[in-house]
């Protein structure tokens, strides 16, 4: 009797365990936004715009000569926070700042095109991505390694 108490109690444990892994890795999803959007007609002026506002962090981009020169996320107690630069052939955000389904043939409505992200993590461990086309950014894709959604 007390054999098998021991053996459900592993057993319940371990499921708990999985069921915690899982909930680690969904947490660990991307959160897409259409900086283009964001961004709008300040693309016509040059210098420093606030496009966004997450908790503590401000979201900004520096325009020069009507393209994107500079991402900057700046925490209001811990202060700048890193950027990651990504690229994909794929439209990660819509129009509305949603994700898109995982469906092939959503992913490549925009074929050809090729997409920035800039992208920093929050204080919950979601990465925050702000996708511009490839046209908008001053330096291109300098710096930028190929994106993979973890879905």
């Amino acid at each position: 009797m007390n054999r098998k108490r021991r053996l459900l109690i592993g057993l319940v444990v371990s499921l708990g365990m999985f069921t915690l892994v899982d909930v680690a890795a969904a947490a660990a999803k991307a959160k897409h936004h259409n900086g283009q959007q964001l961004l709008g007609e300040k693309i016509k002026t040059k210098g420093h715009h606030a496009i966004d506002k997450k908790g503590g962090y401000a979201v900004s981009v520096e325009v020069k000569d009507g393209k994107v020169a500079g991402f900057h996320v700046k925490h209001a107690k811990k202060g700048d926070v890193p950027v990651k630069k990504y690229k994909t052939n794929k439209k990660m955000a819509q129009a509305d700042g949603l994700q898109r389904a995982p469906f092939v043939l959503a992913q490549y409505e925009y074929v050809g095109t090729t997409w920035i992200g800039f992208a920093y993590v929050d204080e919950y461990g979601f990465e925050e991505i702000y996708w511009f086309p490839y046209d908008m950014i001053l330096d291109g894709d300098t710096g930028a390694i190929e994106y993979v959604p973890a879905y």
